[in-house]
């Protein structure tokens, strides 16, 4: 199966916010060039590929916004930014205020398995205010013994508060619960295959995470263009314990495998066991769903 990119993430910044597992450790301010934003800007534009711009937390030049504004994008933002025309609000916790939240925007809140369950109702006013709400585990490889069960636990209380809203007429949706009703395979963040990030300092790499961890491990740049070693291990046919199975909601994170299993398609115990603590709690809550909406239908 020869699947096509369809993202390009641009890292504005070495300081540009994560909006997924890794952290980013570097403090230094480092932006793009301008003439390495163009050029990404174009090689976007000739591969038709929709550009997601990563945000610091500092406001960019004026020139910069101007060449961002020539082409369809989505911006992720820190929310210590307060970027109006976000399109994407990024939270480093669970401990977030609600003044730069409306239903126009999708927010991310990266949070651990302490943070989680000590302060998801904190998250709850959000599920039926934001358009949508991505809740990230940062700390997924240290998960063991009764963190699972606490995972399962809080998950079990977003899950009513979800069907809750629900009942009331809305249609909130929470990765971790909802996605699983729409789909009917896997929905993976595909990335190396799907989307590949150009980083700060003119070359690409596989995703945000490995550009943060190492500069050397590049997969290309602006000018030789993108070349993956072994692009195939990327892919889900060749990840024998993902490919059968059914938590089509887990983002299968490649930089996680290889940090836990040195394999980026073998994921590690931890993602799995949390993976389908989520798919068991969308499968409840997707039963929740049906059964609701076939009370509707026969009122």
């Amino acid at each position: 199966m020869n699947v096509m990119l369809q993202y390009l993430v641009i890292l504005l910044d070495d300081t540009s916010v994560s909006y997924c597992h890794y952290e980013n450790p570097k403090t230094e301010k480092r932006l793009i060039s301008l003439t390495d934003l163009k050029a990404g800007i174009l090689f976007a534009m000739k591969q038709n590929l929709m550009i997601q711009f990563v945000y610091p937390d500092y406001e960019i030049p004026d020139e910069y916004q101007k060449a961002i504004e020539t082409i369809d994008h989505h911006k992720i933002v820190p929310s210590k930014l307060k970027l109006e025309n976000a399109d994407v609000i990024v939270f480093n916790s669970c401990d977030l205020s609600d003044d730069y939240i409306d239903k126009d925007k999708i927010i991310v809140i990266r949070t651990s398995k302490v943070d989680l369950p000590e302060n998801y109702g904190k998250i709850v006013p959000l599920i039926s205010k934001a358009i949508r709400l991505n809740i990230v585990l940062t700390d997924i490889e240290t998960f063991a013994g009764n963190d699972f069960l606490l995972y399962s636990e809080t998950l079990d209380h977003l899950k009513n508060t979800v069907k809750e809203a629900f009942v009331q007429g809305l249609l909130p949706q929470i990765n971790l619960l909802t996605d699983r009703i729409l789909l009917d395979k896997m929905n993976n963040c595909n990335a190396g295959i799907e989307n590949i990030t150009l980083a700060p300092n003119g070359k690409f790499y596989v995703c945000p995470a490995f550009y943060l961890e190492n500069e050397n491990d590049s997969v290309g740049d602006l000018v030789t263009g993108i070349n993956i070693k072994n692009k195939y291990l990327y892919q889900l046919q060749n990840a024998p314990l993902c490919r059968k199975c059914d938590a089509y909601q887990c983002k299968r994170c490649v930089w996680l495998n290889r940090k836990t299993t040195r394999e980026v398609n073998t994921p590690s115990h931890e993602q799995c066991v949390v993976a389908h603590i989520e798919r068991n709690a969308g499968r409840e809550y997707c039963m929740i769903y049906r059964l609701l909406e076939h009370g509707k239908k026969n009122q």
